[in-house]
């Protein structure tokens, strides 16, 4: 019997995203992934529970047997084809089940027979990469030179990262902006995507002199950082990016009205305005009680006529004062508070130019 190929060369997967052909069931894959790896599975969600049912009653020998009636004849040639179709497309990729054994074993096997293609699998599969990427990531952040930017809301700090080669993400990665208002018009991802995500993200830049990242606290939206970035993160030198009232406005203009708007028709272009006003109806929500009754009420009545205007004629003037409020009287306050505790911290402050220059002189200095 031919012996089929392994990889376990996981960095080297990682790093070079490499095409990864999973084939654990959607229900695994929904609930984490890697992110060059794409979800082709042996067995459905049904079949997976039917033979693990199965096994749990009758043993081992009876959940396979189980296993190959149900992916056999026409379902069996169908996901074979498409196996072989990614194959390839992708053809210095891998592909992996949950322990790297029975399942993607037999994929491994049904695709020689058919293709003669000997597609290595992954060596302890999902699980062991899963292993390396949380062991990695306590790794890297505890050897890393982390710098952290700081900055009152809508000063660019998103905008600037962008520009920054040494960054790592955590809000694009999250999928959200980490605030009240940080939802975007697509879900968050699970927990352990996020966590993958991130170790892959540390491992192509762990030899870089410098690792940047934004002033976070321990959440993003329903993603907990974890607590080896938060330990690093909450005591690494911050750089504060500085901008006025105006600049500040137009940023979150822009952000959180003009792009979020054309986001949302461009999902749903029937009641892609609707999604947008209840996102901003319920973002003010979320902040009722930090506001008191008063302050709500006002701002509510002013989203509402934003939103009306907005929606007739197609002018976003009715938010300025909204985004002015929520800066200036909200945000504000809160980040002299928040800033006041880490101003020990501090190493530098200027605008969006001069922190991009001291940054780039940090990271090769």
């Amino acid at each position: 019997m031919t012996n089929l190929a392994q990889i376990d060369d996981f960095t080297g997967l990682l790093k070079s995203d490499t095409p990864l052909l999973d084939t654990r069931a959607p229900i695994e894959y929904k609930h984490g992934a890697f992110p060059s790896s794409y979800n082709i599975p042996l067995m459905d969600d049904n079949e997976r529970k039917l033979v693990g049912t199965c096994y749990k009653k009758n043993g081992r020998s009876e959940a396979i047997m189980l296993g190959h009636e149900l992916v056999n004849g026409e379902i069996k040639e169908a996901r074979i084809n498409y196996w072989i179709k990614f194959i390839n497309a992708y053809p210095a990729g891998a592909l992996y089940c949950f322990r790297g054994g029975m399942r993607s074993e037999i994929v491994q096997r049904w695709v020689f027979e058919h293709s003669g293609i000997n597609y290595p699998r992954i060596k302890g599969g999902y699980k062991a990469i899963r292993r390396l990427l949380i062991d990695e990531t306590t790794k890297i952040m505890s050897t890393t030179n982390a710098i952290v930017v700081g900055g009152q809301t809508g000063s660019g700090k998103t905008i600037l990262l962008q520009k920054i080669k040494s960054k790592i993400d955590l809000e694009g990665l999250a999928n959200h902006r980490g605030s009240a208002f940080g939802n975007t018009t697509t879900p968050q991802p699970t927990q352990i995507a996020f966590e993958n995500n991130l170790g892959v993200e540390l491992l192509k830049k762990q030899e870089l002199k410098s690792l940047v990242f934004e002033d976070e606290g321990s959440n993003i939206g329903t993603i907990h950082i974890p607590p080896s970035v938060q330990e690093i993160t909450s005591t690494a030198d911050l750089v504060l990016l500085q901008a006025s009232v105006d600049e500040r406005i137009d940023v979150s203009m822009d952000a959180y009205v003009i792009s979020m708007c054309a986001d949302f028709i461009d999902q749903d272009s029937v009641k892609g305005f609707d999604n947008f006003s209840n996102y901003w109806l319920g973002s003010i929500n979320k902040i009722q009680k930090r506001l008191g009754l008063s302050r709500y009420k006002e701002m509510i009545n002013l989203v509402t006529g934003a939103l009306n205007k907005y929606r007739m004629d197609d002018g976003t003037d009715g938010f300025l004062p909204v985004i002015e409020k929520l800066l200036v009287d909200y945000y504000d306050p809160m980040y002299a508070y928040q800033i006041k505790k880490k101003k020990d911290r501090v190493v530098f402050t200027g605008n969006y130019y001069e922190v991009l220059d001291y940054l780039h002189q940090r990271s090769i200095s």
